[in-house]
């Protein structure tokens, strides 16, 4: 776990997992993305050594995306995979990063570089936990809600759109229903398509700039969500670029993103930094950049043919204040 989640929740895990018979032994990281590295992990590998683990002993990830990739980066490589829980706290975290699999840690030159396709035993979500979430965290973490409407189900962004105010007010049942569809359309791809090479190519909808935007300012400016906000406006204007949807698609995927409090660009950002690292991302192949773009609401669709101008003029717009 990190140091802001223990607090809160890592006594009653703790009590939760004796009562039920099992020895607990916690280990607390920094948190944020800073701490998704590979000597991270190296000091969680020599915790473990230090308490000799075995193979048959589970990893529980308490935490957000950040404390869920790495741990589930540890689970998957250390004596060749030990059983792995994810009991996420944040939202990104119950909808998103907790659910498929992919476990990573982080490279200077980009995010998410070495990993593996590491599927938990159990992904737990109790809603009420984002309830002790800073406002910005929340909110960072309803750019994937929305990401999973745009790309796979108009009916949810529908949804949001009708229920924005309840949603953002943390109304439990409204944000169990947003949450329990969101986690279940992520699901469905997953088992469709875990390692990536057809279907779920599509959820990574905004995240080839986000990840790019991320890398190019060191993983401190903005939050992974907030990245993922800004990235799907570039992919909405590179579909809009190509004639694959009309203006006020754009605009109504604007409008969502700003309701809930998501940025839609990013000012003064390094735009060279930003194509650079985005040569580097998982998606490209024979060094052309795979785009998850749309063609309306709630339907998706890949092309490797998009015009490097668009994609310069794009990201030139989107870095202007």
């Amino acid at each position: 776990s990190d140091e802001k989640v223990f607090p809160i929740y890592g006594d009653r895990a703790k009590r939760s997992l004796e009562k039920a018979g099992f020895i607990v032994e916690s280990m607390i990281l920094p948190p944020g993305e800073g701490t998704k590295t590979f000597d991270s992990a190296m000091k969680i590998y020599d915790w473990l050594v230090g308490r000799r683990a075995e193979r048959g002993h589970a990893i529980i990830a308490l935490g957000g995306g950040v404390i869920g990739d790495l741990a589930g980066f540890v689970a998957a490589t250390y004596l060749r995979g030990l059983p792995f829980v994810q009991v996420p706290t944040s939202l990104v975290g119950m909808v998103d990063a907790a659910i498929g699999g992919k476990v990573a840690v982080d490279h200077p030159e980009g995010k998410n570089l070495i990993g593996a396709f590491y599927q938990p035993r159990l992904v737990l979500a109790d809603v009420q936990a984002l309830t002790s979430l800073p406002g910005r965290e929340l909110t960072s973490g309803w750019a994937e809600v929305i990401k999973h409407g745009l790309i796979l189900d108009r009916e949810l962004f529908q949804f949001l759109e009708a229920r924005q105010g309840r949603l953002m007010a943390l109304e439990e049942e409204t944000t169990t229903e947003a949450v329990r569809w969101s986690a279940g359309l992520k699901g469905e791809i997953v088992g469709e398509d875990e390692r990536e090479t057809g279907r779920r190519t599509i959820l990574n909808y905004g995240h080839t700039i986000a990840h790019a935007i991320e890398a190019a300012t060191g993983y401190e400016r903005f939050l992974h969500g907030e990245a993922v906000a800004v990235g799907m406006m570039g992919a909405a204007m590179i579909s809009r670029g190509l004639g694959l949807v009309p203006p006020e698609v754009v605009e109504r995927q604007r409008a969502l993103l700003e309701g809930f409090g998501l940025p839609t660009n990013c000012p003064g950002v390094d735009q060279k930094g930003v194509l650079r690292a985005m040569e580097l991302d998982k998606k490209v192949r024979e060094r052309t950049v795979r785009w998850v773009l749309i063609k309306g609401v709630g339907e998706a669709v890949i092309r490797d043919d998009v015009p490097r101008e668009i994609v310069v003029d794009v990201i030139e717009k989107l870095s202007k204040d």
